[in-house]
């Protein structure tokens, strides 16, 4: 667990679980992969197994141990609703989420579908959101299965941004959008972003740009710092509506 994080839009990660598997064209270039996959066959690093999936049970209560509240990306090394973390691990989870109240915890997914078979059986308190992962009009059909839980925030992010999108955002309270980092980095092109921008906009949707990535507007590759994070000459942090806000 981080109490701070390089993350634009939280304040801090919390991993009681760690690995994943590649499963659509955003997994490509995973940034959490080509890090824990340095250290495998390190003896006693805490990614010894790489990228596996690893459930820690160790760092369940870790949120516990933080009084001042915290915007929490959890699992930012994984994926909660990966098929093998078993059901009773992620009702653990969303337990200490419901225990760590004075928290916001972000819970991020390329599996909608199973977090919707298992939403009816987890507490979904105020202080757990919920996103999909977006990059491309493929993946859209995530938005649908994240509309049918009842989560307090549904989010999207749209990082890497792969391609245009026409996003129906009924029901979604806050998007994030960026390009794509690291020495693979494929570039996002302006108009895909604005777009997603402007759709928001007409939508009353709050929209977060993350960041160009490494390669700049123009498609210059670069520093993901000297990309910077401005869209049509200023940032765009807006944060999100709970349900009934607005």
């Amino acid at each position: 667990m981080s109490d701070r994080s390089a993350i634009e839009w939280t304040e801090a990660t919390w991993n009681p679980v760690t690995g994943c598997t590649q499963l659509s064209p955003g997994c490509a270039n995973c940034y959490a992969k080509r890090f824990a996959e340095r250290f495998r066959g390190v003896p006693g690093h805490p990614y010894e197994q790489g990228f596996d999936v690893v459930l820690r049970p160790e760092r369940l209560e870790q949120p516990l141990k933080w009084k001042r509240p915290r915007t929490i990306f959890v699992n930012s090394m994984s994926d909660l609703f990966h098929e093998e973390v078993a059901d009773s691990f992620v009702a653990e989870v969303f337990g200490v989420m419901e225990s760590a109240h004075w928290h916001k915890f972000q819970v991020l997914t390329k599996r909608p579908e199973r977090a919707a078979v298992l939403a009816p059986s987890l507490p979904w308190p105020e202080n757990v959101w919920l996103g999909v992962s977006v990059e491309n009009q493929r993946w859209t059909t995530r938005i649908d299965e994240l509309r049918a839980i009842d989560a307090s925030v549904r989010f999207l992010s749209c990082e890497p941004l792969l391609g245009p999108l026409d996003l129906d955002l009924e029901g979604i309270h806050w998007v994030i959008a960026g390009g794509e980092s690291g020495p693979r980095a494929r570039p996002m092109r302006p108009e895909w972003a604005r777009s997603v921008r402007d759709q928001c906009l007409t939508a009353g949707v709050p929209f977060f740009f993350k960041q160009w990535g490494s390669h700049d507007a123009s498609g210059v590759r670069m520093s993901k710092k000297a990309a910077g994070r401005l869209l049509d000459g200023r940032t765009w942090d807006q944060e999100p509506l709970r349900r009934g806000e607005g």
